[in-house]
């Protein structure tokens, strides 16, 4: 576990990805509920369908890396400690269902912050593709065949501003829905999808990350 300066985590435990495409994964909503501000191991709960999902993609090989904003920590509802028991109480959820997460990188800043974590528009907090590039030099990661899944418009922005091939975007707020043809090109796709399940089953039929 590295924690790259005060408000950024870096925690890679599958380290080369020998130049294949990854799935980048948001964490709250997508991989576990959304508790606004989960910052307590006891109140993680995994989705329904998302400890498979993500077992089918490590038996592909697909590296599956987490990228989350979490203000949480700038706010001061929760700490790095916080941070850290929900993501042990996460791996060992999914390590009972046969899964792991290749990577996990979160940053706390946010313009709302306290102190040193008062910083508007990080080049690590999404829609800013910060996450993403690093992991993709760390891990040695293809980007341009690489995907993400998120429950967030921010989630896509940051994907396309990262070269991906594209992203799902799940159970999208009516708000949000009439955003996703504007932001998609022939660069960059979006789709939609119930669930991560859903999701990673759609692009496993389809071929995507897999040579």
């Amino acid at each position: 576990m590295i924690i790259d300066d005060i408000g950024l985590w870096c925690q890679i435990d599958y380290t080369d990805a020998a130049g294949r495409p990854a799935l980048f994964l948001d964490r709250d909503g997508v991989i576990v509920a959304d508790t606004h501000y989960l910052g307590r191991a006891e109140d993680m709960r995994l989705l329904e369908g998302a400890g498979a999902a993500i077992a089918r993609c490590n038996a592909l090989r697909i590296p599956v890396v987490v990228v989350t904003n979490q203000s949480g920590i700038a706010r001061g509802y929760f700490d790095w400690d916080g941070f850290r028991a929900v993501q042990e109480a996460l791996s060992n959820a999914l390590l009972a269902v046969g899964a792991h997460i290749d990577a996990v990188f979160a940053c706390a800043y946010h313009a709302d912050g306290s102190q040193h974590l008062r910083i508007a528009g990080h080049p690590w907090r999404k829609p800013n593709p910060g996450m993403i590039l690093t992991a993709g030099n760390r891990m040695n990661i293809e980007l341009s065949r690489s995907w993400i899944i998120g429950d967030r418009m921010h989630d896509m922005a940051a994907g396309m501003a990262a070269g991906l091939a594209g992203g799902t975007l799940l159970m999208p707020a009516n708000h949000e829905i009439g955003e996703v043809p504007a932001l998609a090109n022939d660069h960059f796709v979006v789709e939609t999808a119930p669930s991560l399940a859903h999701a990673v089953a759609a692009l496993i039929e389809i071929g995507r990350l897999v040579r």
